[in-house]
């Protein structure tokens, strides 16, 4: 079976590099953790939802259907002995309408249905991607995080996936929902003594990631109800969006006690003419958020749309780290071959400034940080989010040049005279913000 692999500069090697493995220049915490990875797929199924696409005019209201999802999950693992932690996750190229999809494989660091490790709990992630996407678009995030001691789990949203895209309505209608369905999902499977998940997962410790259109639905699921007169939705028919806007009892009286923190990376629908959210609605969020976004984003549009968002949720504890000249993808894989050979597809994954590899690995520094710190409580993490200079290449290194102080401040110990950001290389933390407000608890 050929794999796609990815090597710096886009080479083609007859050894794996696997996107959750970061590079010699990665940041302190990107590292894989500890924990050997498995990975299963599950086929869940959300009964009695709206099927907003076949919405009838005539009498105003949608059939209902039953929404299957497919969810890939990652998990600390024990490997049995003469194993590996090698997989392959096949995957579907973006590509035009009406075009045949093409397809290509990503070589995986975890071993299919490994036996789950015995005697700990971990806290429990949902990783949703974008418009389009897959549950395997940030590999390099998921098989990373479950190093690290975290369930991971990734939804293909139907509709919204590689090959397979239906009309906007469905994804603007169910991307919270997913989100929120399946975090609850695997808290009832964790709940029955036949399931992998029993005595694995602590689900009263659970965050949510998403990018882009993912990043939509988690400020939604994290407490943002959506504006009731903004683009997106009136662009719902039949009322069927109100459930989900700001103030509405239906909104507020969700259950997501679970959910502690979110991750929103390029999070679209803040900008105009969608205006997804008012200040009150993106008040609703009052626990800890991490915002990642380019401040070139012309997607998401990040003076206009994410920035904005960010400033307006003033009763969370949150941070928004800033990619300088980056544009909107910030959040997904690096690209494989199959996508260099045509512009339209590799602009789906690349940036035309940042290495993607150096994005990945700056990514896994920061989530790490600040999910060790909301999910598992971890204090020593806050010295890598609370960084002495607001913008990196205004942290000072207090060393001659070639002086040498030794491996603990190669990774960012900090000293007398020290303001670089905790956990970088000398030279290689540029280009880079990182923004935090407390919460005020204000409306």
């Amino acid at each position: 079976m050929a794999l796609a692999l990815w090597v710096p500069g886009h080479a083609q090697s007859s050894s794996p590099r696997f996107f959750s493995v970061p590079g010699a220049d990665a940041p302190e915490l990107a590292a894989r953790g500890s924990y050997s990875v498995g990975v299963r797929t599950l086929a869940l199924v959300n009964h009695g939802q709206i099927d907003i696409l076949n919405f009838d005019k005539e009498t105003g209201k949608a059939p209902l259907y039953d929404r299957a999802l497919t969810v890939e999950i990652w998990y600390p693992a024990s490997i049995p002995p003469g194993m590996q932690e090698l997989t392959i996750y096949p995957s579907v190229l973006p590509g035009r309408p009406g075009a045949a999809p093409k397809t290509f494989e990503i070589a995986g660091k975890a071993l299919r249905d490994a036996p789950p490790v015995k005697g700990e709990q971990f806290p429990l992630v949902i990783v949703s991607h974008g418009y389009p996407g897959s549950r395997t678009f940030l590999s390099y995030l998921t098989e990373n995080l479950a190093s690290k001691g975290y369930i991971v789990a990734a939804i293909d949203h139907t509709d919204s996936v590689f090959g397979a895209m239906r009309g906007f309505q469905s994804t603007l209608l169910n991307r919270a929902a997913d989100q929120i369905f399946t975090m609850q999902a695997l808290e009832k499977m964790s709940g029955s003594p036949d399931n992998f998940l029993h005595g694995l997962l602590n689900a009263s410790r659970t965050a949510i990631i998403g990018y882009s259109m993912g990043g939509y639905g988690a400020l939604a699921s994290g407490g943002a109800g959506y504006s009731a007169t903004s683009g997106v939705s009136k662009f719902i028919p039949g009322g069927y969006f109100d459930k989900w806007t700001a103030g509405n009892p239906a909104f507020e009286g969700l259950r997501r006690d679970n959910l502690k923190a979110i991750v929103a990376i390029a999070p679209w629908g803040g900008q105009p003419p969608q205006s997804a959210w008012d200040k009150n609605g993106l008040a609703g969020i009052r626990i800890p958020s991490l915002f990642i976004d380019g401040d070139q984003d012309d997607i998401s549009d990040f003076e206009a749309g994410v920035k904005p968002a960010f400033e307006a949720a003033v009763n969370s504890d949150r941070w928004l780290l800033v990619y300088e000249n980056a544009r909107h993808n910030v959040g997904g894989n690096p690209p494989p071959p199959e996508a260099l050979s045509d512009f339209s597809t590799q602009e789906s994954f690349d940036e035309p400034v940042w290495r993607k590899d150096r994005i990945a690995a700056i990514n896994q520094h920061f989530i790490t940080a600040f999910l060790d710190l909301q999910l598992k409580g971890d204090e020593s993490r806050r010295a890598y989010l609370d960084v002495p200079v607001m913008r990196s290449n205004d942290g000072a290194w207090p060393l001659a040049r070639g002086e040498r102080a030794g491996a603990d401040y190669s990774k960012g110990a900090v000293k007398e005279g020290h303001t670089y950001w905790k956990g970088f290389q000398r030279r290689w933390a540029v280009g880079l913000q990182l923004h935090h407000r407390g919460p005020t608890h204000e409306r």
